[in-house]
């Protein structure tokens, strides 16, 4: 049995569909669904069972053997970078996924698979090598990237990263974000005006480096972060942590840009003020390095933006499909 934290979020979901790409249906979701709209994101999914969050842990740890268990990804995470909330961040993402690995840790044959963050990465003045000698010299900018890293450092001191697997996910877009409110892509918030008026706004830089709409991000489309999944969840001999990106950084105005292209419009980007409380705590750059998951065996090559983007405009948000669907 493959259990999937997570399960009924962005990454999670399309992991399950993915998963059932594969044959595979012997899946336990755990979510917690509460009153948002994320059960969308199941329907048309193969899974044997549902269980809340809680409920779940609770069960590992009252004395479950789990031996059924032979996967667990853990996608579940409160993934917003503006939560101030430090004490619900540390308990949410940074603990949780601590009393999962302390399970794991007595369950030697069950595969413990997690997501981390680029948001550990900070600024990116210090490079975004995933070698994990340097996991000491990160600075995360906010608290969000903080709860992750606490466990990427956890994990390296306890030893586990021999046996366990971190995914370090730059910026990841596409089908089932629509539940994911301020901390949905860009692309997401932005095509419903651009269908109807076609316009896009972007934020203006602050940095002199780079020019408005300038900023470069890594943009990985989810269809190809769940092939760098899947490599993983194929190859139980390889361990650590890694980034999953497309190691190829792209600026804002290029995403704009494939987004106008995509529904047939002329470019038209209104460059507007970002918020105060982004200022000082946003990444410029990103592109992931991606020379150690080469090196570990994992040769997908990711579509191009253009490619990707016309994908998830076209087949999904202009009918506002799910990946299930």
């Amino acid at each position: 049995m493959i259990v999937v934290t997570g399960g009924a979020g962005f990454i999670g979901s399309a992991l399950i569909w993915r998963l059932n790409q594969a044959g595979r249906r012997d899946i336990l979701l755990v979510d917690r669904l509460g009153t948002s709209e994320k059960w969308k994101n199941l329907v048309g999914l193969s899974f044997d069972d549902v269980l809340d969050k809680t409920a779940f842990l609770d069960k590992l740890e009252s004395g479950w053997s789990g031996d059924s268990i032979d996967l667990i990804l853990h996608m579940g995470a409160c993934s917003a970078t503006t939560e101030s909330n430090a004490g619900y961040l540390l308990e949410n993402n940074y603990r949780y996924t601590l009393r999962l690995a302390t399970w794991w840790q007595n369950h030697p044959k069950t595969r413990f698979v997690y997501a981390s963050s680029a948001a550990t990465y900070g600024d990116g003045s210090l490079g975004y090598s995933d070698a994990e000698d340097q996991l000491d010299r990160l600075r995360p900018l906010n608290m969000y990237g903080y709860s992750k890293h606490l466990f990427d450092l956890y994990a390296r001191r306890r030893g586990w990263l021999s046996s366990i697997v971190g995914l370090k996910f730059f910026n990841v877009f596409g089908p089932n974000e629509y539940h994911k409110g301020d901390m949905r892509s860009v692309v997401c918030k932005a095509f419903p005006r651009l269908r109807e008026e076609g316009k896009i706004d972007l934020f203006k830089s602050y940095d002199p480096r780079y020019g408005d709409g300038g900023q470069l991000r890594d943009f990985l489309y989810v269809k190809d972060a769940l092939e760098m999944v899947m490599f993983f969840v194929d190859s139980p001999r390889v361990n650590g942590i890694y980034n999953i990106g497309t190691g190829k950084a792209r600026s804002w105005n290029d995403v704009a840009h494939a987004m106008f292209s995509s529904v047939k419009k002329p470019s038209s980007i209104n460059y507007i003020p970002m918020p105060e409380h982004l200022q000082g705590k946003y990444q410029y750059f990103t592109e992931a390095d991606l020379t150690k998951l080469r090196t570990a065996g994992c040769g997908h090559q990711c579509m191009a933006l253009e490619t990707a983007i016309n994908d998830y405009c076209g087949g999904y948000l202009a009918r506002d499909g799910y990946l299930g669907a």
